[in-house]
């Protein structure tokens, strides 16, 4: 997360306010000509100013760029009120018979020292006295605004018979930055009614409520303004405008003022950095800084470190982040509490959990916004413990510190944990906001469970927030992923068509991959492109080229690279990583790594698809390989990564269990990781593969925390796998313990009661599931043929080559019973005939698939086909003896990867 900086307030006196009291001696020479603007005399129309009166705006903005207020102060800032003044015979103090002087003081010293009753004293002091001084009144403006205490300002000002340009300017000031910028507005026209012309802090103050409201068409009137007057050379006028346009994102105008500006200070570069990374242009955010170092010879300021390190978190910029921190180090910056924040959330993005903590154990302030980066960084490097210590130990916690653990908790992919605490901020009346109410939307649509998406979905409609455009898309991504594609397409329907409709276009083509109507999603990319409805950019690139590798749909995942590439995308690491993810699960390993190679820069992500691929081919020494370049590249792997590699263990020529115990035991000192359920299931799969069962079991019995279920599912399959029915009861009586709402469990017990001839069990448990509509996520299989998917589930007749279809696989089913082919009919319903088990097993949607695809493809070429569930025993001995009597290749991709057969054998051995 990129910290933001918090600037410090504008004020009317942050400057002296003597220093308003008149325009500099020597008008500035004019640029008018350079821009034509609307003239100053709209200044002074009343028409104008009763619009204004009439347009609110109460937006709570905070100023632009912090630099930008530096801009507000001289150079060398002088005392509020000085001494020096009075030497002057005609000075107010020579003219009032009461202490002025003194009451300058005591004014000032309320100011420093927050003193609102010692203001207020003075105040009724000076009320005393008949003769009205309008220096005194303006220091007592000033000092009311100091204390954030704009309404007795105002009445201070208003008590004045003649008020000059110092004490609209004061006021105005003090209106801008209280959130009463109309009124600031207001109080400048009155005051060039009044015939008062306004001096450069005058400029500052107005310019301030612009930034605030964003109001660019007043702005470029002040501009004219400026110019006119010939104050456009002050830093000061100038800073502030440049605020102002970076503001509005009027970049081009900023770099003109800059260019123009003769006499740069530190908040000149710094507003003009600013705007450029605000602007996401960060090589040019960082060649100024060059520039400036090396042509002005500035020194730098917190605003500077702060603003450049948010650019190198948002941009991955290791290299230039450090160049930075050496800086802050150099100018004695780092201990500065918003420099300290920035640093965190740079290393939280670029740096290892070791640089976060060391840099927070060195802060000597820390702030909410330190813990909520540390809440954040913890979550990040999957430190949910320490999350949770950090978010308890916060001094105060506010609506953000809340908002972090909740997105760590969706980025863990801790649905319910999430839910959990959405429940108790709910309960504690925390604030929701829009951020908020997406993140749960988000943790929804990571446990699918669709009655509670259902019933957040109802409890956002009720508090009327579902209006909200980023809220409506994240509600309509959660239906899809919780199965609710009627409600998906009704909201996705009802989208407004002035809107941009590239992110739920995008939602709505995931949805349908993910729900298993693939056709009908890449049907509606190419409407969408045809129609030119859908911008493809990188996240809409990157969301297709996903959905083509999990389709394995190679051709249109060619093409979108092709795509990619004409575009200028390829540089987005989300965009390569996908390609080669892509490419992985479309069968071409070879692509995938030449991909990979061709990125200009790689990070964690990047590595894992490389890994990733070769484990879905079973290429483990492949996969070790990848790992051993990846260490020498400094890359800090990811728990990801550990769970990846352990895994990679299972596929190698070798066994190398002993290297692989290693490794898990030794993340924590070597890595910093701790090792979590997910990396002892992947351990567990390991052990089961080379058969070491019981080593297995033990090691889970005596972990150190309650294992989560998917380590004991791991230990279930390897069961299943090895035939070892002894333990496959004890394990899967723990899951149903552990998890049962789960249809996977009741399905695993049913099928292992199936096995071992108990059918009344077996039909008790898939009674209970019919009781709690409970439903097996169906078998589905497809082909893709001619730029066509093709669907198959079990026993289906939906297609129109139907015929066809079953015609060719009983052909095939009789030739591979004479070659050997042995139906395994022990997982089906023990209440029908034999016949009829091996009809429900004939109809499988693998070979309904594997059939078409013989029928379609040429002789000799190999038949690819995508299953999205694993491949049943008895498809994947059908499948080897297919590829016996036909003297094709069947290349199949299910749930635990690629198997290739191929005259009789496949590549996973059997063991998947």
């Amino acid at each position: 997360m990129a910290t933001v900086i918090q600037p410090t307030t504008i004020t009317a006196a942050s400057p002296p306010l003597s220093h308003f009291a008149s325009k500099p001696t020597s008008p500035l020479p004019s640029s008018s000509s350079q821009l034509s603007l609307q003239t100053s005399s709209l200044f002074l129309s009343s028409s104008k100013s009763k619009s204004l009166h009439h347009h609110h705006h109460h937006h709570n903005y905070v100023f632009f760029a912090a630099s930008a207020t530096q801009s507000l102060l001289p150079p060398k800032p002088q005392p509020l009120f000085t001494s020096g003044s009075f030497d002057d015979p005609s000075s107010p103090e020579s003219r009032s018979g009461c202490d002025i002087h003194g009451l300058l003081d005591l004014l000032r010293l309320s100011a420093r020292c927050g003193d609102v009753e010692l203001a207020k004293a003075v105040h009724a002091f000076i009320l005393k006295v008949e003769e009205e001084d309008i220096f005194l009144s303006n220091a007592l403006i000033a000092a009311y605004v100091k204390l954030g205490l704009v309404v007795e300002a105002y009445r201070a000002f208003r008590s004045i018979s003649s008020p000059n340009v110092v004490s609209y300017t004061g006021l105005i000031s003090g209106f801008s930055k209280s959130n009463r910028e109309d009124e600031a507005i207001k109080l400048f026209f009155r005051m060039r009614s009044s015939g008062i012309e306004p001096n450069e802090y005058s400029f500052v103050a107005i310019l301030t409520a612009c930034i605030r409201i964003l109001e660019l068409e007043l702005g470029f009137q002040v501009h004219a303004l400026a110019v006119k007057m010939g104050y456009l050379d002050s830093a000061f006028v100038s800073n502030a405008l440049m605020g102002l346009y970076g503001k509005c994102r009027c970049m081009d105008l900023v770099l003109k003022l800059f260019d123009e500006l003769p006499h740069r200070d530190l908040a000149s570069w710094n507003t003009a950095i600013f705007s450029l990374v605000n602007e996401f242009v960060y090589g040019k955010a960082f060649e100024f800084f060059r520039e400036m170092r090396r042509n002005d010879g500035l020194g730098v300021d917190h605003i500077t470190v702060s603003t450049l390190l948010t650019a190198c978190t948002d941009s991955n910029a290791l290299v230039e982040g450090q160049e930075i921190h050496a800086h802050a180090i150099k100018f004695g910056l780092e201990t500065n509490l918003s420099v300290s924040n920035a640093l965190i959330g740079f290393y939280t993005k670029c740096g290892s959990v070791k640089d976060v903590m060391a840099l927070f154990e060195r802060m000597l302030v820390t702030d909410t916004i330190t813990w909520t980066e540390m809440i954040t960084a913890y979550m990040k490097f999957g430190l949910m413990d320490l999350a949770l210590e950090a978010f308890e130990k916060m001094p105060e916690r506010n609506s953000i510190s809340y908002n972090a653990l909740l997105t760590g908790f969706c980025k863990n992919e801790l649905g319910w944990k999430a839910l959990n605490l959405f429940t108790n901020m709910v309960e504690e009346c925390i604030e929701l906001t829009d951020f908020t109410l997406t993140s749960v939307v988000n943790a929804c649509g990571l446990i699918t469970d669709r009655k509670v998406s259902e019933q957040i979905h109802g409890f956002i409609v009720k508090c009327g927030i579902g209006s909200n455009t980023c809220i409506e898309a994240a509600l309509l991504d959660m239906c899809t992923r919780c199965g609710r594609m009627a409600d998906a397409k009704k909201m996705f329907k009802r989208w407004p068509v002035h809107l941009d409709s590239s992110v739920v276009l995008t939602s709505m083509i995931c949805g349908y991959a993910r729900n298993g109507q693939l056709d009908e999603g890449i049907s509606l990319f190419q409407l969408s492109q045809s129609e030119g409805t859908m911008v493809v950019d990188e996240v809409a690139s990157t969301s297709v080229l996903g959905l083509c590798g999990s389709i394995g749909f190679h051709d249109m995942g060619k093409q979108m690279h092709s795509l990619v590439i004409k575009s200028g995308f390829l540089t987005d690491l989300g965009v390569g990583n996908a390609i080669v993810s892509m490419y992985a699960k479309c069968w071409n390993m070879e692509g995938a790594i030449k991909a990979f190679e061709t990125m200009a820069e790689h990070d964690v992500v990047s590595w894992n698809c490389l890994i990733a691929g070769h484990l879905l081919h079973r290429q483990g020494d492949e996969a070790l390989a990848v790992w051993s370049k990846m260490e020498k590249t400094g890359i800090t792997p990811d728990k990801i990564t550990f769970t990846l590699i352990i895994s990679a263990y299972r596929h190698t020529k070798a066994n190398l269990v002993d290297n692989c115990r290693s490794l898990l035991f030794s993340m924590k000192t070597n890595y910093d990781i701790e090792p979590t359920s997910e990396h002892f299931a992947s351990f567990v799969g390991v052990l089961g593969y080379w058969d070491l069962l019981e080593e297995a079991e033990e090691m889970v019995s005596k972990l150190p925390f309650e294992p989560d279920v998917s380590v004991w599912r791991s230990l279930l399959n390897s069961c299943r796998i090895r035939l070892n029915t002894a333990m496959g009861k004890r394990v899967a009586k723990r899951i149903l313990a552990m998890e049962p709402n789960d249809p996977s469990t009741y399905i695993l017990v049913s099928n292992l009661y199936s096995a071992s001839g108990r059918w009344h069990c077996s039909e008790m448990v898939r009674e209970v599931m019919r009781e709690r509509g409970f439903r097996k996520l169906p078998g589905q299989s497809w082909i893709v043929h001619q730029n066509k998917i093709y669907s198959f589930y079990a026993r289906d007749k939906s297609h129109p080559q139907v015929k066809d279809i079953y015609s060719g696989l009983e052909i095939l089913i009789l030739e591979c019973l004479k070659a050997g082919y042995v139906p395994d009919t022990s997982f089906v319903l023990h209440e029908i005939e034999e016949h009829q088990k091996k009809d429900f097993l004939f109809n499988h949607s693998a070979k309904l698939a594997a059939t078409f695809g013989l029928l379609m493809t040429k002789p000799g070429k190999p038949v690819r086909v995508v299953k999205n569930i694993v491949l049943c025993g008895d498809c994947h001995t059908f499948l080897k003896y297919v590829s016996i009597v036909t003297r094709r290749e069947i290349f199949v991709r299910d749930a635990s990867g690629f198997h290739c057969f191929s005259s009789g054998q496949c590549s996973c051995k059997d063991y998947w």
